[in-house]
């Protein structure tokens, strides 16, 4: 560790954390007699906590944003020049990052022309609702108004996006929601709602049934997660994307995915949807956009979309009429630009898929190996594996003990992450999601660390 002068310092630093930071996702009762962890410095794929521990970080910052890793003086230089030339103006105005940015990321999502910015996943999201909600008014008097979004997905943590989240437990206590967002059916097959061999199409024809339930004059939009995250780690079965377009064309519904765990290179491509070939009208993304070194989040639509709010420049209501203050901080784009630059240079994409299968054939060996393990499943550098008290049954494992998996991989100074707080009796899940950076001693430290702790609390 560097940049801290004393012992002294940290205790301090711990004190004050423990008596007036309010920490995320964290019950604070602990923290009366047990120091609130602080980690003060990284590198690479490494952390240091305040008593000095090194850990292997698998979840990159905690929750998938560190894509290319700590320690980029690169990023933090270009930050820095930006900022002392040009900090913030409202995004009414545009700026030089911005619209470098929105160029370079636009080449990399043929057929999608437009980029708003904002700050987090949660807003990238709530602006597309807005967008399609505008949308019903101006163009469907006042129709197709209503959402779907699907049971085990997430897409953030304001009342407007929790009103489209599949993870009963996130949204527990929250409500009451606002009217016009309709759950629809996952499509997780290893815990199937269908006995069919076409299991993603069957899944996708759920859609469908709910749209007809509902009446497809009413609905306007369908948000998806190309992999679901925190639900499971959920890649959909074969044929389901395909599916998905045809019944949103079907019914001329806009297809809004949701890349903000996905997205900018976390499963190998740029974006998750590609590995699918489907043709979105909305692409959200935060996490990976810029690692974690600035706060952006990027609302990506099509030319189609961005010509109807422009259908009548007489009219003061016609254009989208909402703001993000922080969406106009130039350091955002300016650390996603040297982000991706990091990515393309590096060839982190690639080495996302070779490290990726790596770490997938891993988890499979560790199956043999260990009954708990009822599946393991994933695309690159994202991967989960579900445990299970029976695999015959695949009665879920007691979500205590999967957390003893997790708080034991801690102790042994590799950090990696597992559902909880999201679909009840479901929190069964260990997640995976090392940087793009990771190498075959990580991917395999990592795993070793899983066997250790399976063979611990398991046997």
């Amino acid at each position: 560790m560097e940049g801290y002068a004393s012992a002294n310092d940290i205790s301090e630093v711990v004190e004050a954390d423990r008596v007036h930071v309010w920490h995320h996702l964290s019950q604070h009762k602990p923290y009366e007699t047990v120091d609130p962890r602080v980690i003060v410095e990284g590198k690479g794929m490494r952390v240091w906590d305040a008593k000095g521990k090194e850990h292997l970080d698998a979840v990159s910052g905690g929750v998938w944003t560190v894509n290319v890793g700590y320690g980029r003086e690169s990023i933090a230089n270009a930050v820095r020049d930006q900022l002392i030339k040009m900090n913030y103006f409202a995004g009414a105005a545009g700026s030089v990052p911005g619209a470098l940015f929105a160029q370079r990321l636009i080449s990399k999502m043929p057929g999608m022309t437009r980029v708003y910015y904002s700050n987090s996943g949660s807003e990238a999201n709530e602006k597309v609702y807005k967008m399609v909600r505008q949308i019903s008014h101006r163009h469907h008097g006042g129709k197709k108004g209503k959402i779907l979004y699907r049971e085990r997905d997430y897409h953030g943590t304001t009342i407007g996006t929790l009103a489209t989240s599949g993870q009963a437990q996130r949204a527990m206590q929250y409500g009451p929601y606002p009217d016009g967002f309709v759950m629809v059916p996952h499509c997780l097959e290893y815990r199937k709602q269908w006995d069919v061999e076409n299991y993603g199409e069957r899944a996708a024809d759920a859609i469908e049934e709910v749209i007809l339930r509902e009446g497809p004059d009413t609905v306007g939009c369908l948000v998806l997660e190309p992999i679901t995250a925190g639900g499971g780690v959920i890649v959909p079965p074969k044929g389901y994307w395909e599916r998905v377009q045809e019944i949103c064309r079907k019914y001329d519904i806009l297809l809004h995915i949701d890349e903000v765990v996905c997205g900018v290179g976390r499963t190998g491509l740029w974006f998750g949807y590609q590995h699918y070939g489907i043709k979105p009208d909305f692409v959200t993304m935060a996490k990976g956009v810029a690692s974690g070194y600035a706060a952006i989040s990027c609302t990506v639509t099509t030319e189609a979309v961005f010509e109807k709010f422009k259908d009548d420049p007489n009219d003061p209501m016609s254009y989208f009429r909402d703001i993000s203050t922080f969406g106009g901080c130039t350091s955002g784009p300016a650390a996603a630009l040297e982000n991706m630059r990091i990515i393309e240079d590096e060839g982190l994409l690639d080495n996302t898929l070779k490290m990726g299968d790596r770490c997938l054939s891993n988890l499979q060996a560790l199956m043999e190996k260990h009954k708990v393990i009822g599946e393991v499943r994933g695309k690159g550098l994202f991967l989960g594996a579900e445990l299970v008290a029976d695999r015959a049954t695949k009665e879920p494992m007691d979500e205590k003990k999967v957390q003893a998996v997790v708080a034991d991989c801690m102790a042994q100074g590799v950090i990696i992450g597992a559902t909880n707080r999201s679909v009840p009796g479901l929190n069964n899940t260990l997640c995976l999601s090392p940087a793009l950076i990771a190498t075959a001693d990580d991917i395999d430290e990592i795993t070793d660390a899983i066997d250790r702790a399976l063979t611990k609390v398991f046997g």
